[in-house]
């Protein structure tokens, strides 16, 4: 992977409310860019226009030389998505899921065997059907399809909601391998700490703008004492 994604001041208005004033990032291989706020700061908004769902009122993304307005389908194929809120095939079996965006993303079978084991899903929970999981077992499986075809840029939107102690610590984990895979990474939280271990650049947004960027060069403890002032301002 040598590709870089750069976001160049992305804006979104309805009517008379502005959702994301203009927005610009660029982050290259092996970056991980956070995204902090309350709710309705604009983190969603963006994460909709990275991928496709929202369309900007002016702004360009990119990842490389391949750009979202005019070589979608091709973007869309270099990027993994995790949404907030999935509504998977309720009857699938946890492999049956995988295995169907697997076939549609062209992905081979010893592949979905390798993310089962990574998101815990493998052996007797790899038959069980998606309408009985928990929150968090769910929660791993929309990660699982997200990583599924090794993307070259991973967005997600909210990833540790609902994972226990354990797992946020193995999505931290995870990231930080992927993170020295090359993968560009890109995703919103509201766990502090979670934020500060893992971002190279730390977005804090309110009312749809950054109101300030924190990064790596400061220490995990300093920036978690700093995002936890910004949240309580």
């Amino acid at each position: 992977m040598n590709s870089t994604l750069s976001i160049e001041g992305v804006s979104k208005r309805y009517k008379e409310k502005t959702a994301l004033h203009p927005f610009t990032i660029t982050a290259d291989v092996g970056d991980c860019i956070v995204l902090c706020g309350g709710n309705g700061a604009g983190k969603s908004t963006l994460i909709g226009i990275l991928t496709g769902i929202i369309r900007p009122n002016e702004g360009s993304v990119s990842i490389g030389n391949v750009t979202l307005e005019q070589e979608k389908k091709k973007y869309l194929k270099k990027i993994g998505y995790m949404p907030d809120d999935f509504h998977a095939q309720k009857e699938l079996t946890v492999r049956e899921f995988l295995s169907f965006y697997a076939a549609v993303r062209r992905v081979s079978s010893s592949r979905v065997v390798e993310v089962l084991e990574l998101i815990g899903l493998s052996g007797d929970d790899a038959s069980l059907r998606v309408k009985g999981l928990s929150k968090g077992m769910n929660q791993r499986l929309i990660l699982g399809q997200a990583i599924l075809s090794d993307p070259e840029v991973l967005i997600m939107d909210e990833p540790t909601n609902g994972l226990d102690p354990f797992w946020v610590n193995r999505f931290v984990e995870l990231v930080k391998e992927l993170k020295q895979q090359g993968t560009i990474i890109l995703f919103s939280t509201h766990m502090m700490d979670v934020a500060a271990e893992l971002g190279t650049s730390i977005y804090f947004m309110s009312k749809g703008k950054n109101v300030e960027t924190l990064t790596s060069s400061e220490t995990v403890e300093a920036n978690t004492k700093r995002l936890l002032q910004l949240h309580r301002s």
